[in-house]
């Protein structure tokens, strides 16, 4: 594998994450679903394992680089499987709408299991991590487009934790936008 297929990979390792967090602040917007600190360290994993992709994508691939999606995935899953064993008692209900059956912290479990696997992959192929004559190169259009992306999807995620949490601590079972009805004195 090249450093241009691996930056390819990379980039698109960097759209599924912005893909994962777009569906997560569509149903947070769409049907006022506000997240819960859970999901929150969730969403933050999945941005902290897109740092790792955004960091192939613009430098190249390292094994640094998938050393923090990796370790940021571990930690995001360890939070989903918190989150799923919260609610795997009878009687305690889910948490949120679900969307293929299933709900946002489960699929964000399985989702953290694939980009771990994935990035395992993109190690074995380590073809990606040799010198190559287009190491100097840039990201491309595509690469560049897919970090543009991530930054506006991360900016607009720690604008929407800020809005809902305020100052202080964020609501276990959060209704409204603290900081937002503290500014507008609601």
């Amino acid at each position: 594998m090249t450093r241009l297929d691996a930056r390819t990979l990379n980039a698109l390792g960097l759209l599924g994450c912005c893909a994962i967090l777009l569906v997560a602040f569509g149903y947070q917007f769409a049907l006022g679903e506000l997240p819960c600190p859970l999901c929150l360290l969730q969403r933050a994993g999945f941005a902290a394992s897109g740092v790792g992709f955004a960091l192939g994508v613009r430098f190249g691939p390292r094994p640094s680089h998938y050393g923090i999606a990796i370790l940021s995935a571990v930690v995001g899953a360890a939070v989903a499987a918190r989150q799923v064993a919260l609610h795997v008692v009878p009687g305690t209900g889910g948490y949120g709408t679900t969307l293929v059956g299933l709900h946002f912290y489960t699929l964000a479990l399985l989702a953290f299991v694939a980009l771990i696997a994935a990035v395992g992959v993109l190690l074995l192929a380590d073809g990606g991590l040799r010198s190559d004559p287009q190491a100097g190169r840039g990201a491309g259009a595509f690469g560049n487009a897919c970090l543009l992306l991530f930054l506006c999807v991360v900016l607009a995620n720690a604008v929407s934790t800020a809005a809902e949490c305020g100052g202080g601590l964020c609501p276990d079972d959060p209704t409204h936008y603290e900081a937002l009805d503290a500014l507008l004195n609601r």
